[in-house]
């Protein structure tokens, strides 16, 4: 048996856009297809170029926060983006303050954690965009020291880096060699 598909569902968009203006020039907006997705484009193109993506990237509100933002004194809002959530400026693009949602956690961390690839950034938490934590320096770009495990002050009893990493294994917990080069199973957290 075969339906055939209602078309209309497929405009409804549309129509709702046919109201809708060009800021530049007046003429209609209508919805076009480019090689990344649907836009709204001007109906004059090519004497008019305004487009608009359908879709925002900058992360949608979550929450307003009741908070002032430190840069503008606009309201701080909870925002979710593409590498996961984050506390960002309402007024989003005029200002472009955010923070991280364990920024006073990773404050205490960098405080105690100097990165030994720079000498000169901290290792800090991060999530990557499929919300797996990684640690790295905050000097990306110029530094790009990275890690997978918790890091944790010491120095390695064979090459003597002076960084390890924590692994929870079935036997219980092993501190390893941060250095990508050496990885040795530490006996102890050395100091």
């Amino acid at each position: 048996m075969s339906r055939k598909i209602d078309n209309q569902l497929f405009n409804a968009h549309e129509h709702a856009l046919a109201n809708e203006h060009c800021p530049q020039c007046g003429g209609q907006l209508k919805m076009k297809y480019g090689k990344r997705g649907a836009f709204l484009g001007c109906n004059h193109y090519p004497q008019c170029d305004f487009m608009r993506p359908l879709h925002q990237n900058d992360g949608h509100v979550v929450k307003a926060l009741g908070v002032a933002c430190p840069e503008c004194g606009q309201e701080l809002v909870l925002r979710q983006g593409r590498y996961g959530m984050f506390i960002g400026c309402s007024h989003y693009p005029e200002c472009h303050h955010i923070e991280s949602l364990e920024a006073h956690h990773s404050q205490q961390q960098s405080a105690e954690l100097a990165c030994p690839e720079c000498k000169t950034g901290h290792i800090v938490e991060r999530n990557n965009r499929f919300g797996k934590v990684f640690y790295s320096c905050d000097n990306y770009p110029k530094c790009r020291f990275t890690i997978n495990q918790q890091p944790v002050v010491g120095s390695c009893e064979v090459c003597g880096f002076p960084l390890l990493m924590k692994k929870k294994l079935a036997s219980g917990e092993k501190y390893q060699c941060a250095d990508k080069k050496c990885h040795q199973v530490q006996k102890v957290k050395v100091s």
